[in-house]
């Protein structure tokens, strides 16, 4: 028995075969990426003696970890055929009203934080049921909120960055256990959480089932709206969460913060092996992608190049990994699009 999707310029025939196939070519893309991140690492290390010192990576690894927590989000939505391209801003507004909790209410900086992903959840809910109840695309749906949650920081701080939380806040994004900042550890555990939302859970199954063929799905009795609505409040939450470590990092609200954020954990996500036709993705590789992106920005400004040639590299990469996406998918999936 098989299925016909249509992912807006080509129609594919799954089977088991297809299955197969899909996961054999995500497989592959995980082993690809991983690979070159060794080859990065390796290369980074030689030709930048400062590369491999321990305060380098202590500072790599809390700087991934916003990214990598948000592309965990992220992969659920990509993984239904959607996108959220507000992660950046979402994660700006959230970081800054946690902030504005603590400092200017006196909330407890736990209180505040949860306050923060609160923020990040409803902004999901908000994409969630454009996407699900009024029908908007997922790329309308989301670039609507990125220019809501933007204007949103604007007005609330009036373009001024928002100081005065406790110092105990620096914890989440400064913090240390043992030898492990926290922020790794953070990332540890949202990617486990992530990873037994996909492999355990009745909405991890119907993400992947509503990705390969978001019809038949409904046909076959997923109550899509709701299950689509949760997908993109996890992604809200975890953008805020993203956010409110960052915010922690530098102990301040910047309401300029996350913009093109957006960019690199889409292509965190992508390189992972994720697909953007929906159907195909881990959380862990998602994680590395994140860390593939970071250890590439990373090296880049130990080689002194400037972020404007960073974002072309990325952006080149994306390319790149899309298109091997639709390559492997021809030769293995029967994707004649």
């Amino acid at each position: 028995m098989t299925e016909q999707q249509t992912d807006g310029s080509s129609t594919r025939e799954r089977g088991p075969l297809g299955g197969l196939a899909d996961r054999f070519s995500g497989a592959v893309s995980q082993v690809a990426a991983a690979g070159a991140l060794i080859v990065v690492f390796i290369a980074l290390s030689i030709v930048a003696p400062s590369f491999l010192t321990a305060d380098n990576l202590f500072n790599l690894g809390s700087q991934t970890s916003v990214n990598a927590v948000m592309a965990v989000g992220v992969t659920l939505v990509i993984i239904t055929g959607g996108i959220d391209l507000s992660v950046g801003s979402v994660a700006a507004l959230s970081g800054v009203v946690g902030v504005m909790l603590m400092a200017g209410f006196g909330v407890n900086p736990l209180l505040g934080i949860l306050g923060g992903i609160a923020i990040g959840a409803l902004a999901g809910l908000v994409n969630g049921l454009l996407v699900s109840v009024v029908g908007l695309p997922p790329f309308i749906a989301t670039l609507g909120m990125l220019s809501v949650g933007r204007g949103l920081v604007l007005i609330i701080t009036g373009a001024v960055a928002v100081f005065g939380a406790p110092d105990s806040f620096r914890l989440l994004g400064q913090g240390v256990i043992g030898v492990l900042p926290i922020p790794v550890l953070m990332i540890a555990v949202v990617a486990v959480l992530g990873h037994l939302v996909l492999t355990r859970t009745r909405l991890g199954r119907y993400a992947y089932v509503m990705g390969s063929n978001m019809e038949a799905a409904r046909l076959s009795g997923v109550p899509v709206r709701s299950h689509l609505t949760w997908v993109y409040v996890l992604s809200g939450a975890l953008a805020g969460l993203g956010g409110m470590i960052a915010a922690s990092r530098i102990n301040s609200g910047q309401p300029n913060f996350g913009e093109g954020l957006e960019l690199d954990v889409i292509a965190a996500v992508v390189i992972g092996g994720a697909s953007l036709f929906g159907g195909r993705g881990t959380v862990w590789g998602s994680l590395i992608g994140a860390f593939l992106v970071a250890v590439i920005r990373n090296g880049a400004v130990q080689l002194n190049i400037g972020t404007f040639y960073q974002n072309v590299l990325i952006g080149v990469i994306i390319w790149l990994a899309v298109w091997w996406d639709r390559y492997q998918r021809r030769k293995l999936g029967g994707d004649v699009g």
